[in-house]
């Protein structure tokens, strides 16, 4: 490296994923599965297992995920991703494998999915990202939507006794018997984001282990649905979702096997 070069490098406060590639993002300004998508590659990579990871993406706002991280991917049918992870795990025992899905297609049409994956103990990680909405169909209610909170399809806000409660998803999941580690984190600013990050590390490493399944659980943000902008969508989310799905590990078997 050249004198200029070496100064530069020991300057550098910040540089963008190496498996991150150079494309536009159709993902909402605001919204926080970029900053999810930089944290997975930067995982990835810090592992050494970018030629031996094999990601599936559903259907939902993280269809295009196969674009941005430079892996190997396949696309799964609405909610199937965890029985897909499943088969391809146990096809190449040696691969990172892992699904990347919204509360929609986890919590909904792929509940079954999710829930048999992770009771199989499947040596896979999980990783959902609830904002408490659907996203790309327009911000109908989901199975995370917060009582009272408005969407299109309920207008005057979720009313338990015509919609039911919300799922808590990582809550179900700690309690099965095939989970390894279940974790519930956030984005919304830096000590958030290096949390979600060794969560996402320890997940990824326990998967590769063969310690069982992992839900790494992500509470987010959907300002364009909830009708606000990023900064006020992420003050609403310290103050209504994360009481109601609060952050931390809920499970951690990894650290006894």
């Amino acid at each position: 490296m050249t004198r200029e070069e070496i100064i530069k490098e020991e300057n550098l406060v910040y540089k963008k994923p190496e498996l991150l590639n150079d494309v536009p993002m159709h993902y909402c300004p605001g919204c926080s599965h970029g900053v999810v998508h930089k944290l997975v590659s930067e995982v990835i990579a810090e592992m050494g297992m970018a030629d031996k990871t094999i990601a599936i993406s559903p259907v939902g706002c993280a269809v295009f995920a196969y674009k941005y991280i430079d892996v190997d991917w396949q696309e799964a049918a609405h909610g199937r991703a965890p029985a897909l992870a499943s088969a391809v795990k146990r096809l190449w025992p040696d691969r990172l494998v892992f699904t990347y899905q919204g509360d929609g297609d986890l919590a909904c049409i792929g509940t079954g999915e999710t829930i048999h994956a992770l009771n199989r103990g499947e040596n896979i990680t999980i990783i959902f990202i609830n904002n408490a909405i659907y996203g790309m169909t327009g911000g109908q209610m989901a199975p995370t939507t917060l009582i009272g909170m408005k969407t299109v399809t309920c207008p005057y806000g979720r009313d338990p006794k015509l919609h039911g409660y919300p799922l808590k998803m990582a809550d179900i999941a700690a309690q099965l018997e095939g989970t390894c580690y279940v974790t519930r984190q956030s984005v919304q600013n830096v000590p958030s984001i290096l949390k979600a990050k060794k969560a996402i590390r320890k997940a990824f490493e326990y998967s590769m282990q063969g310690k069982g399944s992992n839900l790494v659980e992500i509470v987010s943000t959907c300002n364009t649905n909830w009708r606000m902008s990023p900064d006020k969508a992420n003050k609403w989310m310290e103050e209504n979702m994360v009481p109601f799905y609060p952050l931390g590990d809920l499970k951690d078997k990894g650290k006894e096997l």
